[in-house]
């Protein structure tokens, strides 16, 4: 084999070898900064200037633009309080209290950030939404069947995460994200 054959070889192993190796860290989870509350985990540094190649990478894979955290918030859960995968065939209870910030959102996603095709045609539970108690307490359901009163439909996929989003965020969930309190989301029952 001649010499140019053997460095052309080793260039194209080097490339294809580079390749697969970014690929997996940019669809690995978020790493740098990482910010978990029960079973929400935040990225504080995404959306400024101090957010890595890296993370700005994984987030133009999973969003369509992040804000920093003085402007919001962005909190994923993967698993129920309990620590179990969020699963789209189960019926979930999502229960807070009264969240400081000037607005939020809950927003169920499928896979990389795709929203799950639904007959219900909804994707998301506003802030305003939600029945309040007269301490501020909320609820929803998350459930691949209609339910009562606010419903987030599952489309009945095998796994899927939420997002909660917080817009001008204050107190605790912006000074102290990780002991801030958040909603609980509890498996009522699976199909």
């Amino acid at each position: 084999m001649k010499r140019w054959q053997r460095y052309g070889i080793c260039i194209a192993l080097g490339l294809v070898g580079g390749a697969g190796y970014a690929i997996s860290q940019v669809r690995g989870d978020y790493t740098a900064k990482q910010i978990s509350n029960g079973p929400w985990n935040a990225n504080t540094i995404q959306g400024t200037e101090k957010a890595t190649a890296l993370i700005r990478a994984k987030v133009a894979l999973h969003g369509i633009m992040a804000l920093p955290a003085k402007e919001a918030m962005y909190y994923i859960a993967k698993t129920d309080s309990d620590g179990a995968p969020l699963n789209g065939k189960c019926t979930y209870t999502v229960r807070g209290g009264p969240l400081d910030a000037r607005w939020w959102s809950v927003t169920l996603y499928h896979g990389e950030g795709w929203l799950v095709k639904n007959e219900a045609n909804r994707w998301s539970v506003p802030g305003n939404k939600p029945a309040r108690d007269s301490d501020g307490n909320w609820s929803f359901t998350v459930s691949p069947k209609i339910a009562n009163g606010v419903w987030l439909p599952t489309g009945g996929i095998d796994g899927f995460d939420l997002t909660l989003r917080l817009y001008h965020a204050k107190g605790n969930l912006l000074t102290d994200p990780a002991n801030a309190t958040l909603p609980t989301i509890k498996k009522e029952s699976c199909a």
